[in-house]
């Protein structure tokens, strides 16, 4: 899968969850400090990436993931 793809899905997800405009979900933002996602959503940000991608992310190496951008390239390490 090809970088740009998974950037799309993650967008989607991720505007899904925080109900926010995908637009919005640009690779430099945080998904804290910029997104607005509180605690039960990062939670639930990870669980829609592991459902999505047919993955199962390591809890430590997601919760390390900061921006849109790091989750990319976390997910594609498993992709």
């Amino acid at each position: 899968m090809k970088r740009e793809e998974i950037l799309a899905k993650v967008q989607k997800i991720t505007a899904t969850i925080l109900s926010i405009d995908e637009a919005d979900c640009t690779e430099e933002k945080s998904f804290t400090a910029d997104l607005g996602a509180e605690s039960i959503q990062s939670v639930e940000l990870m669980a829609g990436f592991d459902a999505d991608f047919d993955i199962e992310m390591d809890e430590d190496g997601a919760l390390s993931c900061n921006t849109v951008s790091d989750a990319v390239d976390f997910i594609a390490k498993y992709v």
